[in-house]
């Protein structure tokens, strides 16, 4: 089963284009277990981090997106004192 993952981040206007920029660099890395395909997309004032990992390394692959984003969190807003930084949401995917 594949795992299908959106992360919404809202970078500080001053740190939009590092954020995107830092963010790319982290999901082209080719050392990340798992991971199928990731995307980056924007949209207003927000960026949202679209990836498909296989099910048996989401649990890895989500700390290591913790450990990055604990090096970034300064970029970021916060959307609510739940969410914090992030919203994401994962689920199934079932392709076809």
């Amino acid at each position: 089963m594949k795992k299908l993952s959106i992360i919404r981040f809202k970078p500080n206007p001053e740190h939009y284009d590092e954020f995107t920029r830092t963010l790319r660099e982290f999901l082209n890395q080719r050392t990340r277990e798992g991971v199928e395909h990731f995307y980056v997309m924007t949209k207003d004032d927000e960026v949202f981090s679209v990836g498909i990992r296989d099910t048996e390394f989401l649990q890895q692959s989500a700390k290591e997106g913790v450990e990055w984003l604990d090096g970034v969190r300064h970029m970021l807003q916060e959307y609510n004192p739940i969410d914090r930084h992030t919203i994401p949401i994962t689920g199934d995917l079932f392709e076809g």
